[in-house]
């Protein structure tokens, strides 16, 4: 399958979600396609599966209290899921530089927040949204880091979802890092972890790269976790960074189950060749 999916951080200026995009489906033998469907909504329940799967496998103290950073669609994609997977939250912290987002945000969520009886409160900032939290997940398009580790509460979990929210020291200070690719990570030159690759301060979490003095390993990919091979958390005062670069496979893979659903329940519109 293909993955088409484009961007515009300007885009909520004109009432629009920043992503939309196609996945196309191909059948294996003859490579002849058998499904296109809307990749933006798949993209962000993938993401935000990644995140909550992160979570349990991390998880140190009860997640009471929720930052969110960012107010569009993956926002509210991560909340609708983690308020099912993490039932003792009750308080979500969000920050926007645009006010109007989170109050768009609060109103799009309200019956699913009374639902599982959580408050949902505009932050003034993104630290004061961080400070009290045990879980943050920063959905933004920022390209410049600002959140530092002393913002972090013992225990807490930031899950890196936009890549580039958190400042070096978080990466190089954390109990423990943990990616989805390290190959990926390694391979891409703008984001965060890879420039840190690239300057020397990190290396993988493979076992025949022996840090220097200096550089911080990375402790895990989640599918270790998921195996057993590697711990997630330590102790349960540990700060756990998870930056998970996002892999489009996973998302050709939940469309080729919703595909087969989709046949069983005759739903779609079949398409003359």
């Amino acid at each position: 399958g293909t993955k088409i999916i484009n961007s515009n951080a300007a885009n909520s200026k004109y009432g629009l979600p920043r992503a939309s995009g196609l996945t196309i489906l191909y059948e294996t033998t003859t490579a002849r396609v058998t499904c296109v469907m809307e990749a933006a909504y798949l993209s962000s329940l993938r993401t935000a599966c990644v995140t909550a799967l992160a979570t349990e496998l991390c998880q140190g103290p009860t997640i009471q209290t929720l930052a969110v950073i960012g107010a569009g669609v993956l926002a509210e994609a991560h909340i609708t899921l983690l308020l099912q997977r993490q039932p003792t939250v009750r308080l979500i912290r969000m920050f926007d530089l645009d006010p109007e987002r989170i109050a768009s945000c609060q109103k799009q969520l309200s019956a699913l927040l009374q639902q599982h009886n959580v408050q949902l409160l505009a932050a003034t900032s993104a630290r004061e949204a961080i400070e009290d939290a045990e879980l943050i997940v920063p959905v933004t398009t920022t390209t410049s880091g600002y959140i530092a580790y002393s913002w972090l509460k013992p225990g807490a979990i930031l899950v890196n979802v936009s890549l580039d929210d958190a400042l070096p020291e978080v990466v190089l200070r954390a109990h423990k890092v943990i990616v989805d690719d390290w190959h990926l990570v390694q391979s891409d030159p703008r984001r965060l972890l890879g420039r840190m690759y690239r300057a020397g301060q990190i290396v993988g979490p493979d076992g025949e790269t022996v840090p220097e003095p200096g550089q911080r390993k990375i402790d895990a990919q989640i599918g270790d976790l998921v195996l057993g091979t590697r711990s997630a958390r330590d102790h349960h005062d540990d700060i756990i960074l998870v930056n998970p670069f996002g892999l489009s496979i996973e998302d050709i893979g939940l469309a080729d189950c919703i595909y087969k659903r989709a046949q069983q329940l005759r739903l779609g519109q079949l398409l003359p060749r």
